[in-house]
């Protein structure tokens, strides 16, 4: 009561609630803010892509690290390697023909026209090779410095190498002749990823078989073997070795030759197209 008159308050009424805002269970959620760096990784990703080279760029891009580019080799390896490859093909071919156990195919034939003509392996194999060039002739092959001193190193160097063998191993028995084998096998692998990765020219026979691959359009697998059942078989008819060294060598020197040319090949054993 003020001043005698009595004054009614009226209740405060309560804020009226906000109707509440139903979304349907249709619709779509509002998309995330986009990330403005993400565009932006993916130029520069791209970016890289393109000037990286595309052998190198999946190395590098894929986390494994750069492609190994490849190594030329130096005119002093050249020179060095080549003869010492030859000399090991020599060496070689000596273990498996002082084995007995038979020789390389085109050694079959040469051991044929040795006992049929008398006249000695450095001879007949520099006889056999100045006929296989002459073929390269209309093959339109032409040789290198490396077919010329394939021709030379090897023909010089066989006789002396069975010489030594010889007088080494005058009469080796069954155990001395395995390993000579064996050792012919995997000595010719090395020795031939040596002479050819200099890439200084092939040896007669290789090219012969290229020139007839590039001239006549056969798989490599056909006309190396026809070359290489022929000789045997010749061979064989005019008193050459065919053993099991023969048929081990053909199924063994492929993969020794591909194993040493990692080292001893870095360009390749063939040039790239």
């Amino acid at each position: 009561m003020v001043g005698g008159m009595t004054e009614t308050l009226a209740p405060v009424a309560a804020p009226a609630a906000e109707p509440a805002v139903t979304v349907p269970a249709s619709a779509p959620r509002p998309a995330a803010p986009a990330d403005p760096f993400a565009g932006r990784a993916a130029a520069i990703e791209r970016g890289l892509a393109g000037m990286v080279p595309p052998a190198a760029g999946r190395g590098l891009l894929d986390g494994r690290g750069p492609a190994a580019p490849a190594v030329a080799m130096s005119p002093a390896r050249r020179g060095v390697q080549l003869p010492l490859g030859l000399l090991g093909y020599a060496v070689s071919t000596a273990m498996l023909l002082h084995s007995g156990y038979g020789g390389m195919p085109w050694d079959v034939l040469h051991q044929g026209l040795v006992r049929s003509s008398g006249l000695s392996f450095g001879t007949v194999i520099a006889a056999v090779s100045v006929l296989v060039l002459a073929v390269w002739i209309p093959l339109r092959q032409r040789p290198g410095i490396g077919t010329l001193a394939n021709v030379v190193v090897i023909s010089l160097a066989i006789d002396p190498a069975l010489l030594v063998l010889g007088r080494l191993v005058p009469d080796p028995g069954v155990a001395a002749s395995v390993a000579l084998a064996v050792g012919g096998v995997v000595l010719n692998g090395v020795a031939t990823a040596a002479y050819i990765g200099v890439r200084l020219g092939p040896g007669p026979r290789d090219g012969l078989m290229t020139g007839l691959v590039a001239r006549t359009g056969w798989s490599v697998r056909l006309v190396k073997t026809g070359i290489e059942v022929s000789v045997v078989v010749s061979g064989a008819l005019l008193g050459g070795t065919l053993g099991w060294a023969t048929v081990a060598y053909a199924l063994g020197v492929g993969p020794v030759v591909q194993l040493a040319a990692r080292w001893l090949a870095p360009s390749g054993l063939a040039a790239r197209r």
